[in-house]
């Protein structure tokens, strides 16, 4: 057994995130071997998070006024806090200083770090100059990203914006459109194509507020789904033949008051589901908090949970050889305290990480980007 480190504790191995008891070896950054034996370490071994959905350009206003207080409950209005080009978050956007957003964006980048991700997709607006704010703001970071770019403004010739798309694409892995209820069908045809054309990704918001936009979103044949908290069966059966993953943001919907995505019914229809965290404005990029939710609030199976903030949004975003910890995987590993105030004495070391893990029952974490 040669390697260059060894790391004891209980694993949560492979594909299937199987607790066992034993050892991690790695050389160069790469799982090279996995071993089951008795230990006395107490430490849990996780793979880190994939956080597969979010918009840190909103780091730079993070406590927005969310409404009124009538008869004692919030009113919140999605398209007044985030609907381009005149929601409250692009309204921000365009007077924030590109500094002020490049230094905003690397302070989450950091905390993303801190709190056990080690890759995430952001959908960037402002364009090009947009792109290039969140290339510069993760240049210094060890983390795996994901840039989904977009126009900056669509109030244009159709032409000029594909152009602008193009000169997107040379900085992003992507596109990441708004829903089919903002931006002109001609537009997003064109821009599925020019993301094609680039062999990029396009992914695009839908039924988030309501399910008026889902068809024409389903019929663009995106690489992936957000949201779909309105969808039917029927939309889901659809998606799931047409092998579209969705990522669902619950705390997001939640706090925006849309309601909450069928995961349910996704996941029995076959529909790959990933997690993220969204708007920063709104939720914190804490996978931990997400994952909580997801267990306590929707019910969910605790390994289908891990699976979708970690292994399946790798999956979802083509990030390979990440997401589990198996042989010739990369070892973006977290090691956990079980040992802490927090985790000593659960029994299910999986099950007690996913309900109630916090940041700060993080003991180190290694990245390999």
């Amino acid at each position: 057994m040669s390697c260059e480190q060894i790391i004891y504790g209980t694993i949560i191995y492979g594909d299937e995130f199987e607790a066992i008891d034993g050892y991690v070896c790695i050389d160069d950054g790469i799982i090279t071997e996995i071993g089951e034996e008795p230990t006395k370490s107490k430490n849990i071994i996780a793979p880190c998070f994939v956080n597969s959905h979010t918009h840190i350009g909103d780091s730079i206003c993070k406590d927005p006024v969310l409404g009124k207080c009538e008869n004692f409950k919030v009113s919140k209005d999605l398209d007044a806090l985030v609907r381009p080009p005149d929601g409250l978050k692009h309204r921000i956007l365009e007077n924030t200083p590109y500094s002020d957003l490049v230094s905003s964006m690397r302070t989450t980048i950091k905390d993303m770090l801190m709190t056990g991700t080690s890759a995430f997709a952001d959908f960037r607006e402002g364009g090009v100059l947009g792109a290039l704010a969140l290339k510069e703001a993760v240049s210094d970071q060890d983390i795996d990203h994901i840039i989904l770019g977009r126009p900056k403004c669509t109030d244009r010739p159709l032409e000029e914006i594909i152009s602008e798309l193009g000169r997107v694409l040379q900085q992003a892995e992507g596109l990441g459109m708004s829903g089919t209820n903002d931006l002109d069908m001609d537009l997003l045809c064109s821009s599925k194509q020019k993301a094609k054309d680039c062999n990029k990704l396009f992914a695009i918001h839908a039924g988030e507020k309501n399910n008026t936009d889902i068809d024409k979103a389903i019929s663009l044949d995106p690489d992936f789904l957000i949201h779909m908290t309105k969808a039917m069966r029927s939309d889901l059966q659809t998606i799931s033949d047409a092998n579209i993953p969705v990522v669902v943001c619950p705390r997001s919907n939640f706090i925006t008051d849309v309601g909450m995505p069928p995961i349910c019914e996704m996941l029995e229809s076959g529909v790959t589901v990933g997690v993220g965290t969204d708007n920063v404005m709104l939720n914190s990029v804490n996978m931990f908090s997400e994952m909580e939710f997801l267990s306590k609030v929707f019910g969910l199976d605790d390994r289908q949970v891990f699976k979708m903030c970690t292994l399946n949004g790798a999956s979802i975003l083509g990030l390979e050889n990440t997401g589990s910890i198996k042989k010739g995987n990369k070892a973006d590993l977290m090691i956990l305290n079980g040992n802490s105030n927090n985790l000593v004495g659960i029994s299910d070391p999986l099950s007690g990480m996913v309900r109630r893990g916090r940041p700060d029952d993080i003991l180190s974490i290694l990245y390999t980007n």
